[in-house]
């Protein structure tokens, strides 16, 4: 395993970190004793980053990686985990006031109980689940997470993109404002090497990529009649037409794939590996073939130059699955 900087913060995260969604729940069937299993051989591969979220099975998740960590000696394992605001629209609308769905309060409470699921007294990285760009001029959330983070009981402050409008975060690194960054960055979803990147390594924010597979489409596993359980997320995320159109255009990387030495998983993961701000990137990991398939890929040469120049023409400008080609 390979390590990188974690931003300006001082110490060094595995670049393949362990993404802990799919172990509390909503991708289908799922055993508790593969998830423990998967999170154990990640960590016995090199992974020393987990991100996991309040809402990945309202704690589920969490507590699990509580309990497999509470007996493990070792190397640091850093743990980000995220809060998600107070009930009401997801994502938060131009109109909201932060102090109704971020105040100091919720804040406080909400990580008391992430401490909890966790079985920690202290949070590594606590991130916002989401954000408005409506809240940058006057971004109370965050003040509050600075007096909490002054009080020892978190470690960084971070936040996980708004999937509709990454690019909210850009002047909350260069306010200073947060210490990491988690953003959707892919073949297909191309636009934080714009700028968000590169304002990154500017500002010495730490930058956690997910959905680096696109749910799994850019592994190349996909075919335009893969059926999704009732209970996993991807039923919705990819109805109607969204599938057969996601696996034509991997059908299409997977030309420029072919002959690289390379599979399709691989390719995914080393494409978001080769921007130098990108401290490290989660996938989802569910069972121990996964963790040792995704853990290798550290150790993999980096994609050539034209390989990477012919994987950027699949820069896909979908927006809301817009209907045009």
């Amino acid at each position: 395993m390979k390590f990188r900087p974690f931003g300006k913060h001082g110490f060094d995260v595995s670049e393949i970190g362990f993404g802990a969604w799919a172990i509390g729940g909503s991708w289908g069937p799922q055993s508790e004793t593969d998830s423990v299993d998967a999170l154990k051989k990640s960590l016995d591969l090199g992974v020393n980053f987990i991100d996991t979220a309040a809402g990945y099975g309202g704690g589920k998740s969490e507590r699990i990686i509580g309990e497999v960590l509470k007996d493990r000696g070792g190397s640091k394992i850093h743990v980000a985990t995220k809060t998600p605001p107070a009930s009401g629209a997801w994502p938060p609308t131009p109109y909201d006031d932060p102090e109704d769905r971020y105040s100091e309060l919720y804040l406080r409470e909400n990580l008391a109980e992430r401490m909890k699921f966790l079985a920690s007294d202290k949070v590594d990285v606590l991130q916002l689940h989401t954000w408005t760009r409506a809240w940058n001029r006057d971004p109370k959330p965050f003040a509050h997470l600075r007096n909490i983070q002054a009080e020892g009981k978190i470690g960084l402050i971070g936040i996980s993109t708004p999937e509709h409008d990454q690019n909210a975060v850009i002047d909350l690194m260069r306010g200073g404002w947060v210490d990491t960054v988690q953003v959707i960055y892919n073949i297909f979803e191309q636009e934080p090497a714009a700028e968000l990147l590169d304002v990154a390594g500017e500002t010495g924010t730490a930058i956690i990529v997910r959905v680096a597979f696109d749910e799994g489409v850019l592994t190349g596993k996909f075919t335009a009649d893969t059926q999704f359980a009732e209970d996993d997320f991807r039923r919705n995320y990819f109805a109607g037409d969204r599938l057969s159109r996601a696996v034509d255009r991997a059908e299409e990387i997977r030309k420029d794939v072919e002959g690289s030495g390379y599979t399709m998983a691989q390719v995914a993961l080393k494409f978001v590996l080769a921007h130098p701000a990108v401290s490290t990137v989660i996938p989802g990991i569910r069972n121990v073939n996964q963790a040792e398939l995704n853990c290798a890929v550290s150790e993999l040469p980096d994609l050539d130059t034209d390989l990477m120049i012919r994987l950027r023409r699949h820069n896909w400008r979908r927006a809301f699955w817009y209907s045009g080609k």
